[in-house]
């Protein structure tokens, strides 16, 4: 199915950089937004609902579906798989929703050589990579081990956000949803 608009757009971001919260926050200013929920093959943490955060799946249920080829994208990130459904992309793009897709720089580069969908691609960076290690650090759920490792992997992922159609910096939320709103809107 041509898409002329954009209806999707892929938004990426080192951990912690705040992207979900930007994405909640965008959800309540535009209408027909809707957030794509993905498959994982990681535990749920505190809070988090199957089926509204994450499709919680075990790894080889979740190498079931990538052999049947149920994903547009998935990648393996931290030790755990994510992957984005088709099935589920392709209902929500027919029932004319602004789909957004919370993917990892290793997805994201997998769905650019996906031009009938028309994606378009934000990058949201944190203001440093100091900032970044306080937030992860606040977040009280993260290992130092696990910090470092975010750390580094968020250093090896801002290499990549010069093939993103966009970058937010987001060093203040309010100026940032704002921006985020405006890609979406202005497309």
């Amino acid at each position: 199915m041509e898409i002329n608009q954009p209806r999707i757009f892929v938004v990426s971001a080192p951990s912690g950089a705040g992207k979900t919260t930007l994405i909640k926050k965008a959800q309540k200013l535009v209408q027909n937004i809707t957030f794509s929920v993905s498959h994982t093959s990681r535990k749920p943490r505190s809070g988090e609902k199957h089926g509204l955060d994450y499709y919680f799946v075990s790894e080889s249920e979740f190498q079931r579906k990538i052999k049947e080829g149920d994903f547009l994208e998935w990648a393996e990130v931290y030790g755990n798989y994510y992957g984005t459904s088709k099935s589920q992309i392709s209902g929500l793009l027919e029932k004319g929703r602004i789909v957004i897709l919370d993917i990892d720089v290793q997805g994201a580069m997998q769905l650019r050589n996906v031009k009938e969908m028309n994606i378009k691609f934000v990058f949201i960076e944190p203001p440093s990579i100091e900032e970044l290690n306080t937030r992860l650090n606040n977040r009280g759920t993260e290992t130092v081990e696990s910090i470092n490792k975010r750390i580094q992997n968020a250093k090896q992922e801002l290499m990549f956000k010069d093939q993103y159609d966009f970058v937010i910096i987001n060093d203040e939320l309010d100026r940032a949803v704002n921006e985020f709103v405006s890609i979406i809107t202005s497309q």
